[in-house]
C-alpha cells in the first residue's frame, strides 16, 4: 500500500477494508492481479471476515460521535470497539484497558475521573449493537 498521507492518524479496520476496495481488492487472489499487491489482498480477505465487513462509514461516525458521551473510554479503546464490535460484556472488558480496575465502586459516592460503573458499560455495549449489524449466525449464537 502506498502511504499517502504520513500520520494521518489512527485507522479502523473499516477504514482501511474501504481504501482496499475501492483499489480493487478481492477475496479472490486471482481477482486482485495486477490491482493490488498479494498481501494487500491477504489483509482484504482478512477484514472481509471481520465486522469491518458489516460496517459503513456513517455507522463508524455515528457510533464515534454518540459514544463521545463515554468519557472514561479514550480514543484508542473507541477504536478497538469499533473494529471488535463486542456484544457481549466480557468482551467488552477485553475491549476495555484495566476495565475491572476502573469501575467506581458502588459504595464510594465520590466519582474519579477515569472510573466507569456497570449501567455505563451497559449502555455503551447497547450503544454498539445498535449501531453496528451483527451477522445473522452470531445473532443466532447470542441467543441460544
Amino acid at each position: 500500500m502506498k502511504i499517502e498521507k504520513a500520520n494521518a492518524g489512527n485507522l479502523t479496520n473499516f477504514e482501511v477494508f474501504d481504501f482496499l476496495r475501492s483499489r480493487g481488492a478481492t477475496s479472490d487472489p486471482m481477482g486482485c492481479i495486477g490491482s493490488v499487491s498479494p498481501s494487500e489482498c491477504k489483509v482484504f480477505e482478512y477484514l472481509s471476515g471481520s465486522p469491518a465487513y458489516m460496517q459503513t462509514r456513517e455507522s463508524v461516525n455515528e457510533f464515534l460521535r454518540k459514544a463521545d458521551k463515554f468519557k472514561f473510554i479514550t480514543s484508542f479503546e473507541k477504536l478497538n470497539i469499533v473494529n471488535s464490535t463486542p456484544t457481549v460484556m466480557p468482551a467488552l472488558y477485553a475491549t476495555i484497558k484495566d476495565c475491572d480496575k476502573r469501575i467506581a465502586k458502588e459504595e464510594e459516592q465520590i466519582a474519579k475521573e477515569n472510573q466507569l460503573e456497570e449501567d455505563q458499560l451497559q449502555e455503551l455495549l447497547e450503544l454498539v449493537k445498535e449501531i453496528f449489524p451483527q451477522p445473522a449466525e452470531e445473532q443466532e449464537e447470542l441467543s441460544q
